[in-house]
């Protein structure tokens, strides 16, 4: 199968993973519902809507993708977004954090929109700055100050997205040209930032002091880390069996979403952990295949931004469920419960998967700096 094929497979088998493990999770000792229940539950429609969503990326044309509309459009609503979430009465408040705004009976994450919304920004402005990425003037100056600004709004409330989104965006400017010895000098103003972020916030420094000795607080603190490990080691090889999971009838917090991979291991055990393991290596090697076949700049960026946050993201939940790294509020891509990451996600992974070059004849790279029309593809 070719790299595309292989996005859409993985794809949908990670969102069928996902909706047949979010609805285990969320069982209750009470529940007697009716297979048409299953069938109409909200998972199953946001999985359908998240295929649906797959299909109309893939379907996208590549000339409104890299369109300075498309770009600026995309991050500008971000902001908007970002800066509303933080309004008492528009922003809606979970576990202490303002991260949701609802429309009616809808809800959607700011954050979600603002990770996509910058890849698809920098993919459309590094090209046309190709020739002064390299020196610390004019070329790096306007996207340092967006990655800056998106991340400083997203960290006042979601400091693991806020890392995340940094980690890609800087990736992004590196494979677009900018030296090393200029990202090493962000790296100290960086790190102040976060410490400061996680000093101003008392439950972030909690955080930090669970994930070095969670047994120090077990009923505190240390609680969710304790529980995700119990469930992992519940699992053994093959698992409890599906709906058999102990640990999500009220132990382990968080089931359905940033520790949904701890009930994965409980009730499928090491097999279904490297099942879903191989699914995001196979997402993660195509669309670096797909990334690695382009010959156009602005392709090459948005199938790397793509496979990049998909593999940060991913990596993250997986060290913070195993215990490797401080609680955050990072869920895993494609399989977490949730409605805007799913559609966004999988529409991205489409876009993405339309880029693989077996699907047009392979043209001719453009001048640095071309406008994107010399594409003849897009």
């Amino acid at each position: 199968m070719s790299p595309r094929d292989l996005v859409f497979v993985a794809t949908a088998a990670l969102l069928m993973i996902g909706t047949i493990v979010v609805q285990s999770a969320a069982m209750t000792v009470t529940d007697a519902g009716t297979l048409l229940d299953t069938v109409t539950d909200r998972t199953v429609l946001l999985a359908l809507a998240a295929m649906a969503a797959l299909a109309m990326g893939s379907l996208t044309p590549t000339r409104w993708l890299f369109s300075r509309h498309a770009a600026v459009g995309a991050l500008g609503l971000a902001i908007v977004l970002l800066v509303l979430v933080l309004v008492p009465g528009i922003g809606r408040e979970v576990n202490g954090a303002r991260r949701w705004i609802d429309l009616g009976p809808f809800g959607f994450q700011p954050s979600e929109i603002a990770k996509w919304g910058l890849v698809l920004f920098l993919a459309w402005y590094i090209p046309r700055r190709a020739s002064t990425m390299g020196a610390a003037g004019r070329g790096i100056l306007l996207p340092l100050a967006v990655i800056g600004i998106v991340c400083a709004l997203t960290l006042l409330e979601d400091l693991g997205t806020a890392i995340l989104i940094g980690a890609v965006a800087m990736l992004m400017l590196v494979a677009g040209g900018m030296r090393l010895r200029h990202v090493l000098l962000l790296i100290i103003p960086a790190c102040g930032a976060i410490a400061a972020a996680i000093a101003s916030e008392g439950y972030r420094v909690t955080r930090l002091k669970s994930f070095l000795d969670p047994w120090a607080d077990p009923a505190g603190s240390g609680y969710h880390v304790i529980q995700s490990m119990k469930a992992i080691s519940n699992g053994h090889i093959g698992g409890l069996g599906l709906g058999n999971g102990i640990q999500k009838f009220g132990y382990l917090p968080e089931d359905t979403t940033d520790f949904i991979f701890a009930v994965i291991t409980e009730e499928f055990g090491f097999l279904g952990c490297m099942l879903v393991v191989g699914l995001f290596a196979t997402l993660i090697w195509s669309g670096w295949s797909v990334a690695a076949r382009q010959v156009h700049p602005q392709r090459q960026l948005l199938a790397l931004g793509v496979t990049a946050t998909i593999a940060v993201q991913a990596i993250i939940n997986l060290l913070v469920v195993c215990g490797l790294a401080p609680t955050k509020g990072i869920a895993l891509p494609l399989v977490s419960s949730g409605g805007t990451g799913w559609l966004l996600t999988a529409f991205m992974l489409g876009c993405m998967a339309s880029l693989d070059p077996r699907r047009t004849a392979a043209p001719t790279p453009p001048h640095q700096g071309a406008p994107l029309a010399a594409d003849p593809s897009a």
